[in-house]
């Protein structure tokens, strides 16, 4: 990650609030891992849905970022399948599934350590030029 992005709310460094979230490759997949706490949740115990939704976003429109490439989210659609709980660590994975030009298609995960799958994510991920 360049330093213009250090203060990205999940994945910068020196934002005080952010979820500093850390990734890697492996197999074609983009993948991290982070466990909400209690000022993460919506419901007693339960991940807040925007930060569910944030995680999706990240995993997938950063891993074209992480390409070498500028991208932006031009879409987002999350299916929340189960509750995901505060407190217990979650992967979060990422992987292309399509390109058409400058626009790549992706899936993404949240999963528990038993593989439970909490939510997923269709993402429509454009490059751009540099900003």
């Amino acid at each position: 990650m360049d330093e213009r992005n250090q203060g990205c709310f999940a994945c910068g460094k020196n934002n005080p609030i952010g979820l500093k979230l850390t990734f890697r490759e492996e197999n074609d997949r983009y993948i991290s891992t982070f466990t909400a706490g209690p000022e993460h949740q919506g419901y007693d115990n339960i991940v807040h849905g925007g930060i569910v939704s944030t995680l999706l976003d990240e995993i997938t429109a950063r891993y074209i970022y992480h390409k070498g490439l500028n991208a932006v989210t031009a879409r987002l659609e999350v299916r929340f399948r189960h509750p995901t709980p505060v407190g217990q660590e979650l992967t979060i994975t990422g992987w292309v599934t399509g390109q058409r030009g400058r626009i790549y298609e992706l899936a993404g995960q949240v999963a528990l350590s038993d593989g439970t799958v909490t939510a997923e994510a269709k993402a429509t991920v454009a490059v751009i030029k540099d900003v």
